[in-house]
């Protein structure tokens, strides 16, 4: 049967932009769907660098104007890949011309402008996603639905680590087209909404719902220069670190960290699960690995148990490859792609959506606000 195009419309050629071509162009070679994603347009300012990223990704056309690509009839779905201050305009925009909407995390530069974005999309009715990837890690997919079957019991506490070292140096500049995520009136905020957002969306996921929290954070280097212009230094208002506590709305104790100041760790995400009947532990750099304690094992073999997630019984590897053969980073995208589209195949809408975002966005908003004030802060 012919399958049902989607034509597509990436804004942005960065990072993400290689990573949603990427799952675009593979989604369908994996996943049996009834739908096909068209590499229809993609858009961004410079058209020097984005003809030559058409060319190699297999983008049809091109566009240097958001609202042009936003109006033309002959795409489906928006997906927004650029910097965090743009979030708002296109996803309204879109929203309102009815096309179907993707979005990189964090949602917003903040939670009224995620606010405005997710009553425009529900408003519109349109599908909706936004790329919280990790959850789509068959491991931490694997978490999740061990903690669904009751495995770990109620959860007493949570703890996450999201740690990298690339802005230690002062000599590292600031805001251009590669590091606008040092630029506070860009990005919103430093490891928070970069970092941060990762851990309290999987943690939300996990285990519900966040009350409240407490917070600190630190900008360790005060003045960078700026990358357009390193004869300009401007003052560094990002947070460079971030720690805080958290109690969940059922009860359970939280520790959150992330920071780029973590010499030797590039991109180390962890979160640890303990509940009544076990914990479980996951390490991104180990990705392909789930930790599992059981306190039911008979006592004579009680200890942790590393799960290889790579069994076609495990969440999303059936699609992949022989047991043993383990899957990487650009995968969690096609898997998250894959969802949605077979969400759009079966009329089940897929999470995490604008609206889940949008209250991780409120977490990341109460943190800053907490760090600010010194005092603990209702979610």
């Amino acid at each position: 049967m012919p399958k049902k195009k989607l034509n597509m419309g990436l804004i942005g050629y960065g990072f993400m932009g290689r990573a949603h071509s990427n799952a675009y162009n593979k989604v369908n070679k994996f996943f049996d769907l009834e739908y096909e994603p068209v590499l229809k347009a993609v858009c961004a300012r410079k058209e020097a660098i984005l003809k030559p990223f058409a060319e190699r990704w297999g983008w049809e056309s091109t566009e240097t104007d958001w609202r042009r690509l936003i109006e033309r009839d002959d795409i489906d779905c928006i997906d927004i890949g650029s910097p965090n201050n743009t979030h708002r305009d296109i996803a309204v925009a879109a929203a309102e011309a009815g096309k179907m909407v993707l979005c990189e995390k964090p949602l917003a530069m903040n939670a009224a402008e995620g606010l405005e974005m997710t009553e425009a999309i529900e408003k519109a009715g349109v599908a909706n996603m936004v790329w919280f990837n990790y959850r789509r890690v068959p491991a931490i997919a694997l978490a999740k639905q061990l903690v669904d079957e009751g495995r770990i019991g109620r959860v007493f506490h949570y703890r996450a680590k999201y740690l990298q070292d690339w802005t230690i140096s002062a000599d590292v500049p600031q805001g251009g087209e590669t590091l606008w995520r040092l630029d506070a009136d860009v990005a919103g905020s430093g490891v928070t909404g970069d970092l941060l957002a990762h851990s309290i969306d999987t943690a939300i996921w996990l285990a519900g719902g966040i009350d409240k929290v407490s917070a600190m954070t630190e900008t360790f280097i005060k003045e960078r220069p700026t990358q357009d212009d390193p004869s300009v230094t401007r003052e560094v208002k990002i947070d460079d670190a971030c720690a805080f506590l958290a109690r969940f709305n059922n009860g359970a104790l939280a520790t959150f960290e992330s920071t780029r100041y973590a010499r030797g760790r590039k991109n180390q995400n962890t979160f640890e699960i303990n509940g009544e009947k076990g914990s479980l532990f996951f390490d991104l750099e180990d990705a392909h690995q789930l930790q599992y304690f059981n306190h039911d094992d008979d006592e004579h073999v009680h200890g942790w148990r590393t799960i290889l997630v790579t069994d076609s019984e495990h969440p999303y590897m059936d699609h992949w490859w022989v047991p043993g053969c383990v899957i990487g980073y650009e995968h969690t995208f096609i898997n998250a792609l894959a969802d949605f589209l077979q969400g759009l195949e079966t009329g089940t809408p897929v999470r995490p959506n604008f609206r889940d975002a949008l209250g991780t966005q409120r977490v990341c908003d109460a943190v800053l606000k907490s760090a600010r004030t010194e005092a603990w802060e209702k979610v």
